[in-house]
């Protein structure tokens, strides 16, 4: 009995912390955030060198999770679960649907280092062309979304998952790179 009660407590507690965590970031102008989202222990959410940040209703955003604009946009749709220790930056531009899963250990990174042999590589600059990920998308853990890549709906990323390519509809990817290994 005793025990029960103090998960509850625990339980109370964090839901106090999040609702405080909220009301902070809704203080900031470039930061939006809709109904009943739970941020977790040490989230990090940060409008860095300009950009903006939407974050839709019932999403839950769980302990360690970084999401930093760089200069671009980052919108996150209606009940979206983005699981411990994700990595989500926007210099490109990234948009995130609803209904979508985001497992550990994930990094959604849209911006690519440009190189040539005749330069340093931090001295050639970058492309940034931006990420979208749509409605009904299961992102296992640990992996990588690079820039310029759109999964589309009902896409499943298999855990460990370098992703570089588009994805067609109701597709299983996998893989280093990623690649279709079933449709559904």
């Amino acid at each position: 009995m005793y025990r029960r009660f103090y998960y509850k407590i625990i339980d109370l507690k964090r839901k106090i912390i999040s609702a405080y965590k909220v009301f902070l970031y809704k203080l900031h102008p470039d930061i939006k955030i809709g109904k009943n989202v739970s941020i977790g222990k040490n989230v990090s959410i940060a409008c860095i060198w300009g950009g903006k940040i939407e974050i839709g209703d019932n999403t839950y955003i769980r302990d360690g999770v970084k999401i930093w604009t760089y200069g671009g946009d980052i919108i996150i749709g209606n009940d979206v679960t983005i699981n411990p220790y994700c990595i989500i930056y926007g210099q490109g531009g990234t948009q995130i649907g609803n209904h979508v899963l985001i497992a550990g250990h994930t990094m959604i990174v849209p911006q690519n280092h440009n190189f040539k042999s005749d330069t340093l590589i931090r001295s050639a600059g970058t492309s940034e062309v931006g990420i979208k990920i749509s409605d009904n998308v299961w992102i296992a853990h640990a992996c990588t979304i690079l820039d310029g890549v759109t999964l589309q709906y009902g896409t499943v990323v298999a855990a460990g998952s370098v992703v570089k390519n588009s994805t067609p509809k109701n597709t299983v990817i996998g893989g280093v790179p990623a690649k279709v290994i079933k449709e559904y």
